[in-house]
């Protein structure tokens, strides 16, 4: 990664070379009454590594907020009867004769090969190919984040009471629309691993002093903490959750981060990128 980012920057010092010799060449061209052709390309907005430098800049913004293990992801489908849900990625996923589903269940599968989470996994999510899962309960039993699962009716109002208990002992708590728009998960970020059991006692507390304001109404919204085990499942890989920012559900305004009027950040990559773990 070291040396793409010194190639990036030595490509990127070449570019801006070429576009002050440029203008100086147009300059001399207008000085001597000879109009530029239209045909020279304008390197100020034309040259091809702009958008290469963009895409890899977001996909950095969310490999450093959102990590998970790397070696395994899910994948969300979608049946024609309208069933939901996420598998684990399979290099033979549909391929008969390898793969058998549903004779056989993936778990169980001789074949199963499962595909590493990259940087092309994360754009095609990001541009909307696909919607993936990333594991958070990472195979020594640490996690980089925690997440709080809010859905059912009044999720709004408690998940405004857990921001404020956050507030109050000043841990950074992001809000993200689900999905569907009809709840949240609410995501604290960590400069570094910790247990997951430890992640969890954090979020239970949290949840605790929330409740103890809201003890007349109770926090029936609260659905699970991710990761959602302290230890990993016996030849599982732990509870996934649903990768945010997705290009089908953003254009309704939803799996993506707000501010505590549920109303989305007008840009997003923005916000990520100033996030305080």
């Amino acid at each position: 990664m070291q040396n793409f980012e010194q190639q990036l920057q030595q490509a990127l010092k070449e570019c801006e070379q070429l576009r002050q010799e440029n203008r100086k060449l147009k300059a001399l061209l207008r000085y001597h009454n000879i109009q530029p052709s239209d045909s020279i390309p304008n390197t100020d907005t034309e040259f091809p590594i702009s958008k290469r430098q963009k895409i890899n800049e977001r996909i950095k913004i969310f490999r450093d907020l959102f990590i998970g293990r790397t070696d395994v992801y899910a994948v969300r489908w979608e049946s024609k009867s309208g069933k939901s849900g996420y598998s684990p990625a399979c290099k033979y996923e549909w391929q008969p004769p390898i793969c058998q589903k549903p004779i056989i269940k993936c778990s169980e599968c001789q074949h199963r090969t499962l595909l590493p989470l990259t940087e092309q996994v994360i754009y095609d999510h990001l541009t909307g190919k696909h919607t993936i899962g990333l594991y958070p309960l990472l195979q020594d039993e640490t996690c980089w984040f925690l997440a709080v699962d809010f859905d059912k009716k009044n999720w709004q109002k408690d998940v405004l009471a857990f921001i404020d208990t956050c507030k109050e002992l000043n841990v950074p708590a992001n809000i993200e629309r689900s999905r569907s728009g009809n709840g949240c998960h609410v995501w604290i970020f960590f400069h570094e691993t910790i247990s997951a059991s430890l992640a969890r006692k954090l979020g239970n507390m949290l949840l605790s002093r929330t409740l103890e304001k809201r003890y007349e109404v109770g926090m029936d919204s609260f659905d699970r903490l991710f990761p959602n085990q302290d230890t990993l499942p016996k030849g599982g890989f732990g509870n996934l959750i649903a990768l945010p920012l997705q290009r089908g559900p953003r254009r309704n305004s939803n799996s993506s981060f707000t501010d505590e009027n549920f109303v989305p950040y007008t840009n997003q990559w923005s916000y990520l990128a100033n996030v305080k773990k």
